[in-house]
């Protein structure tokens, strides 16, 4: 369950970023002012990516602290 839940984040920021991409080569009609909508949409998506990464972090770290998770390191000889 608990891979599962990361996954679906991994794919959150996957998907975050590949919507950024989107709109940072998306062309828009003549006429229209592309330039200011496209920044609007790709900083959305970025924030959103950034939101969702911090998220997972601070979800990782609580379920280490509440002893849901535990490191196994690399044992060293």
């Amino acid at each position: 369950m608990k891979q599962a839940l990361v996954a679906l984040a991994f794919f959150g920021i996957l998907g975050s970023l590949a919507s950024a991409l989107f709109f940072m080569l998306k062309h828009g009609k003549p006429g229209d002012k592309p330039d200011a909508q496209r920044a609007t949409h790709m900083m959305r998506a970025l924030a959103m990516r950034v939101g969702l990464s911090v998220l997972l972090f601070i979800c990782i770290l609580l379920a280490w602290w509440l002893g849901w998770i535990q490191p196994t390191g690399i044992t060293t000889g």
